[in-house]
């Protein structure tokens, strides 16, 4: 969800929907999840849980986990999506810039079959202290800034 306002505030041109792997439909957002928005200046957004579905899965043109256990599901759970799901860090690392669309660029990094390491984990602050949130935070927001301007 932060990645998600994170993306909305630094590429407003791109359609962006948030959703979970493993989340509960319908729970609001957590007071450290908003202490880590406040952190870092993005506006909270009015938010509840949403569990993401087939159908999410196959509009989108990426897919952007935070931990490489997202993408072994999606790789189990909808194979389709595979060739087009990886995590932040490994975006931030391995996607070129460049005047060619998106999909070719995603379609040159073999998402699908590319071996994930521990390197590519957003560690999740769950239920730890609001500075673990906050620091998840600041992490997420400078990856996504490092992101952003390669998603055109």
């Amino acid at each position: 969800m932060l990645a998600g306002a994170a993306l909305r505030a630094h590429a407003p041109q791109l359609e962006v929907m948030t959703a979970g792997t493993m989340s509960i439909d319908g729970l609001p957002m957590s007071w450290r999840t908003r202490a880590g928005f406040d952190a870092v200046g993005l506006t909270r957004p009015t938010h509840r849980s949403r569990q993401v579905t087939a159908q999410d899965l196959e509009r989108a043109t990426l897919v952007i986990a935070l931990a490489p256990e997202h993408v072994e599901w999606v790789r189990r759970e909808h194979p389709r999506a595979a060739d087009r799901t990886a995590t932040l860090k490994r975006l931030v690392r391995d996607l070129p810039a460049g005047e060619r669309s998106l999909s070719d660029r995603l379609a040159d990094l073999h998402l699908a079959g590319a071996d994930l390491g521990h390197w590519e984990e957003v560690v999740d602050p769950g239920g730890g202290e609001v500075e673990a949130f906050t620091a998840c935070a600041h992490e997420v927001v400078a990856l996504i800034e490092a992101l952003a301007p390669r998603l055109s």
